[in-house]
């Protein structure tokens, strides 16, 4: 009878300390046990490798769609969205950032590759959700145009 009772006593601090490890595994952030090189493998990475600020995150960098220039935190993309037609998503117009807008850079369109001119602006789809909102690029006004 006295035999199992040593059993019962490793039997159950195993489950315990497995319990324990496992939740401390899941709590750690995963760069820790993934080496930096094979932390991004397998991710796609978004339009022109730009990334995007969720809220409340401070800390990830921003790019202009238009002229690609990096934007520090405060710094805002010019555009104008319009009311949905009872969809997902919305239609945009983007004219640039404050570098693309006063001359500094060049003023490009991601799809076609051209120099867009002052008056033009590239025409985007707003997918807004409630974790974050998602801009798709569709064309400027040139190439967008002669597409319709």
């Amino acid at each position: 009878m006295a035999s199992w009772i040593p059993f019962l006593f490793f039997a159950l601090a195993g489950i315990i300390l497995l319990w324990f490890g496992f939740t401390l595994l899941i709590s750690l952030p995963r760069g820790l046990f993934v080496p930096a090189a094979a932390a991004g493998k397998g991710r796609k990475p978004q339009s022109g490798g730009k990334t995007r600020n969720a809220p409340g995150s401070s800390g990830i960098s921003r790019f202009c769609p238009v002229c690609s220039a990096k934007l520090t935190q405060g710094e805002r993309v010019k555009s104008a969205a319009f009311p949905s037609l009872g969809g997902l998503e919305r239609l945009m117009h983007i004219s640039g950032c404050i570098y693309c807008l006063q001359g500094d850079r060049l003023r490009v369109c991601p799809v076609c590759g051209g120099v867009l001119r002052e008056d033009e602006y590239l025409i985007a789809r707003l997918f807004e959700k409630p974790v974050r909102s998602h801009v798709h690029v569709l064309g400027c006004t040139r190439c967008k145009m002669q597409r319709l």
